[in-house]
């Protein structure tokens, strides 16, 4: 079996390579300093377009003005930072510029509670630095650490969650573009085309808020949730097909009903009020993002397939409903009864087969 098709989840410049190769031949613009496509490239690569005769898929369904910032911000000498509600596919749009960009976005810290300041310059194999000292040997690099060397992208994800000292060692590396090793004596320079992307979550304020001496070494994009109804659901479609396709899932893909119905409950329970503003409801507690409607439609399709007849059904949808929605048991629970009964409940026969399964699931 080709080793690509055994793995799980594929890398953007590895899922798309066709599509990339397909831009470079095609790409007649000129191209930055380290970069494999012309800024344009990239925008086609993240919006969509032709290259070649060469289908290119949108990475990213929203505004392109803001893709366009984005990649403007990577010419420069400017870091970027992607802000946005849950759901609102920062990593997804960080992973895939980097991949337009410099065909690897493996260069990736995970923002934690646990991370330190080690993860972001450097760190040593203790053992060999015990045994020989300081060297070139036991010297670890981080993600970023190896990005300035060769002039490439690293991607800081979830950057608030981390301690405020891990944040401020990013301060020196972006404005002074250096790391320092005091051990080894010397100093490591960013080569041309070095840059961070970090992504931070509207939902983690006041976890380890971000300084306003770090906010200043960013450009700073805000990305919002999909605009309209008919937005999100061309998202959630989309993506659903492509995870789908990924596992292989042996189910249909889900109807143009059940998606508008499902990004409709989603959209409805997110504002606190109904599509048409006539009725205020209670927002359940945890996150009811875009990406929570594909995932909850990707298990409606793992639960068909390994449990039914490779259709979706009703009380498929409404067991992953009650999974997403109720997530503290007291507080969600009543929050998703009364919608059910005071939304769900009067619209009709479109509805009532919905609204059966998830009254069973929920008494």
């Amino acid at each position: 079996m080709d080793q690509k098709q055994n793995v799980l989840r594929l890398p953007a410049e590895q899922l798309y390579a066709k599509e990339l190769e397909a831009l470079k031949e095609a790409d007649q613009d000129p191209k930055p300093a380290g970069w494999q496509l012309s800024p344009r490239s990239v925008l086609t690569f993240i919006t969509g377009g032709q290259a070649g005769g060469v289908n290119i898929t949108p990475k990213y369904i929203g505004h392109t003005r803001l893709v366009e910032i984005a990649v403007a911000t990577l010419l420069t000498d400017r870091a970027l930072l992607l802000i946005g509600e849950p759901g609102t596919a920062k990593s997804w749009l960080s992973e895939n510029l980097t991949a337009a960009i410099h065909g690897d976005s493996s260069k990736v810290i995970q923002g934690t509670a646990g991370t330190s300041e080690e993860h972001v310059r450097y760190s040593w194999n203790y053992a060999m630095l015990l045994a020989h000292g300081p060297s070139d040997e036991a010297l670890i690099k981080s993600p970023i650490y190896r990005a300035m060397e060769g002039g490439g992208i690293a991607r800081f994800e979830e950057i608030s969650r981390c301690a405020s000292e891990v944040q401020d060692a990013l301060i020196s590396i972006l404005s002074e573009k250096t790391i320092s090793i005091p051990e080894l004596g010397r100093e490591v320079s960013a080569a041309r085309g070095f840059s961070i992307i970090a992504t931070a979550n509207t939902r983690d304020r006041g976890v380890n808020e971000m300084s306003a001496a770090l906010k200043r070494r960013f450009n700073i994009l805000v990305l919002p949730s999909p605009a309209g109804l008919e937005t999100e659901v061309e998202i959630v479609r989309k993506r659903v097909g492509e995870i789908a396709a990924n596992y292989e899932l042996q189910a249909a893909l889900p109807e143009e009903e059940a998606v508008r119905k499902i990004v409709t409950i989603f959209r409805e329970l997110r504002a606190g009020v109904t599509l048409d503003s006539k009725e205020k409801l209670k927002s359940p507690s945890g996150v009811i993002s875009t990406a929570e409607a594909i995932s909850l439609l990707t298990n409606s399709m793992a639960l068909a397939a390994s449990f039914g007849n490779g259709q979706i059904q009703e009380e498929d949808l409404a067991a992953a409903l009650q999974g997403a929605i109720v997530k503290d048991e007291e507080k969600d629970r009543i929050a998703w009864k009364e919608y059910l009964e005071n939304v769900m409940k009067k619209r009709g026969s479109e509805w009532r087969s919905l609204y059966n399964a998830c009254r069973e699931m929920n008494d």
